[in-house]
């Protein structure tokens, strides 16, 4: 089996009957010329070691170059043998809150940006993992299924925001089981969740969520994004805060990170609360959690592995231009005497 690299380069031996016709038109000029000027008999006696088939065979030497030089660029490969790859991991869900108050700028820059950085931050350290995303304040949405696709993670990660749902609040049983749903191997034994909030839920059912998780066999991982001590959510309008959100009584909301909850869901899954501000120590984190958990094979594929085989082409290319370099067109002595190309000596 065999491939080519950069195919476009075949377009250069177009050329070759450019030079040609080139090459053709110029010695119906030079017999043009000599025919005006002498015989031909007259022309043989005065250049007696003119040959006239060495511009010829030098034409076709620089034509060979020209095309072992095209092929060389297009880098030929050669498949040399069959490798079958498995890949193994879990499958993982990340639930990021996009609630209102993943706005606060306790942390830098603000919860849902750090919330966004900190999943990019993990997808680059993951290898073979499936993942999957959600998004959810006051409901759940998907954003992308299951996949291996880390790069269409990123880019829909990239496109979270607290706009995108217009109903409010945090329902962390709605993340739950929702991402519940995304596991769609029933024989994988380690289901993750990834959860990625502040911790301000207004339901009581995210234990009872967690509690449906658990037994599914999924372990939810909690990551606190905030402070206990909070802040403000601001309303800004085209970057410039305006003013900041107020409750009913006309008093500044100040939303702080309960980690309490997030604590419990984890608990009630066999998993581990870890707070999120720190993107080294949830990475640490991560890798370790990962690292103890059984891996499945869920993709094996089998590939050619190719060898790159320019090099021969070039070395001829080259061998064929020195060919051509030191080919002079008069008659050499030694062929004539073979008479190799019918060159008899006057």
């Amino acid at each position: 089996m065999y491939q080519i690299d950069d195919f476009e380069y075949i377009y250069i031996l177009t050329l070759l009957p450019l030079i040609w016709i080139c090459f053709g038109l110029l010695l119906r000029w030079k017999k043009k010329v000599q025919m005006s000027f002498s015989r031909p008999e007259l022309l043989e006696i005065l250049s007696p070691n003119r040959s006239k088939f060495k511009p010829i065979f030098k034409l076709i030497v620089l034509s060979v170059s020209l095309f072992l030089l095209v092929i060389a660029l297009m880098n030929p490969k050669i498949g040399t043998q069959l490798e079958t790859v498995k890949r193994e991991g879990v499958d993982i869900v990340f639930a990021i809150d996009v609630s209102k108050s993943m706005l606060a700028e306790d942390i830098a820059p603000n919860r849902i940006e750090k919330s966004k950085r900190l999943v990019s931050a993990i997808l680059n350290q993951l290898a073979s993992d499936r993942v999957g995303i959600i998004a959810y304040a006051a409901q759940a949405v998907p954003q992308l299924p299951i996949t291996t696709d880390y790069g269409s993670a990123k880019m829909f990660l990239q496109g979270l925001n607290t706009n995108m749902l217009s109903s409010q609040g945090t329902a962390l049983d709605s993340a739950i089981d929702l991402s519940g749903t995304f596991f769609d191997d029933k024989d994988q034994t380690n289901r993750v969740i990834f959860l990625i909030s502040d911790g301000e839920d207004h339901s009581e059912e995210a234990f009872n969520a967690a509690s449906r998780a658990a037994e599914l066999g999924i372990k939810i991982f909690t990551f606190g994004v905030g402070t206990e001590k909070g802040a403000p959510i601001p309303l800004k309008r085209n970057g410039i805060v305006e003013s900041y959100k107020k409750d009913f009584n006309g008093e500044v909301v100040i939303t702080k990170l309960n980690k309490d909850i997030l604590e419990t869901i984890a608990q009630a899954t066999g998993g581990v609360y870890q707070n999120g501000n720190n993107t080294k120590e949830v990475l640490d984190f991560v890798s370790e959690q990962l690292k103890a958990m059984d891996k499945k094979e869920f993709e094996a594929k089998k590939f050619v592995s190719y060898k790159d085989r320019f090099q021969a082409f070039l070395i001829a290319a080259l061998l064929f231009l020195l060919i051509d370099l030191f080919l002079f067109e008069t008659k050499t002595k030694w062929v004539q005497k073979l008479n190799l190309f019918n060159e008899e000596a006057n």
